[in-house]
């Protein structure tokens, strides 16, 4: 390989283990990437298709499946070429651009919790104040800002990475990352990398303090309410909850294992590298469709109408 291709192109070198079993790791991929379009797909269709639904708790779950939708495509079109592929190669913008989507696609994510963390609480501790507190203007603003802001962030960590020449031409991943990308510099990365850190602390750490503060208060709300209260509350917060926690343990374990090597097996790294595409995706719109009553029946209802047919 050329120097002039080494300057324009990188290779993904996760891969390595890989290779052997292709073809079933394709159609597993496959097969996934089908699941996640078609379950996000329909559960979407069916709050934007029913007007009782067009609330401020379901347009923050659309929004948060369109999310998942929105990751996905950052991921799965190129990861299925590589895996049929004889060499795993990417153009530097291209991984950058990769890159940029995929850290979009997780601060969206945390911001669109946030939201409707911020929905639950309002709804259950005031909800005298729920209707002149968010407003459908109010849950417009936090949709834009919640894609508009991780666009900011992540885009200056790019542009801040764009400087920095590249020594190494070999990623170890599956996938492209910035972090990686900085890592495989041979330039002065110390702002990219201060900046880089920053932005993950204030992408996750506010987010997931007033999500504790909001369930804190509603589980304060609810030992004092009566046992319908109870119950009617968690039905619309434990999905959300069991969201939540599984989206920041998947985050906290790819933020430890690519910032913090340690001898952790290489097919293992690869694996959690792509959790955060996997589950998220694939259990949100499976969690919303079974937990919450109003998505459910619809759901039901439009199958039932599909057999019949």
């Amino acid at each position: 390989m050329d120097v002039h291709y080494n300057n324009t192109y990188l290779i993904l070198g996760g891969h390595i283990q890989l290779s052997k079993y292709r073809y079933f790791y394709f159609s597993l991929t496959f097969l996934l990437f089908i699941l996640i379009i078609c379950s996000n797909t329909v559960v979407l269709y069916v709050i934007y298709a029913h007007e009782s639904l067009h609330k401020p708790m379901y347009a923050f779950v659309a929004a948060l499946l369109m999310n998942a939708l929105f990751g996905s495509i950052t991921v799965y079109p190129k990861l299925l070429v590589d895996l049929l592929s004889a060499t795993q190669t990417i153009s530097r913008p291209a991984c950058r651009l990769q890159s940029f989507l995929a850290y979009v696609y997780g601060a969206c994510e945390f911001t669109l919790l946030s939201a409707m963390a911020f929905d639950r609480y309002v709804s259950i501790c005031r909800p005298l104040q729920y209707h002149s507190l968010v407003r459908t203007q109010t849950v417009k603003l936090i949709l834009v800002l919640a894609f508009c802001l991780p666009c900011c962030k992540m885009g200056i960590a790019s542009i801040l990475s764009t400087n920095i020449g590249l020594c190494k031409f070999v990623l170890m991943r599956i996938t492209c990352d910035n972090y990686s990308l900085v890592k495989a510099g041979c330039g002065d990365s110390t702002v990219s990398n201060a900046y880089g850190l920053c932005v993950m602390v204030l992408s996750i750490l506010p987010h997931v303090i007033f999500i504790l503060f909001s369930y804190t208060r509603i589980l304060s709300i609810c030992l004092r309410s009566s046992r319908d209260f109870r119950t009617g509350a968690l039905n619309t917060c434990l999905p959300h909850l069991v969201i939540f926690l599984n989206f920041t343990i998947i985050a906290m374990f790819e933020v430890i294992q690519n910032r913090f090597p340690s001898g952790i097996p290489h097919i293992v790294r690869l694996i959690v590298s792509l959790l955060y595409v996997v589950i998220p995706p694939l259990f949100n719109p499976l969690i919303y469709g079974f937990k919450m009553q109003a998505i459910s029946q619809r759901l039901v209802a439009l199958f039932k109408l599909k057999y019949c047919i």
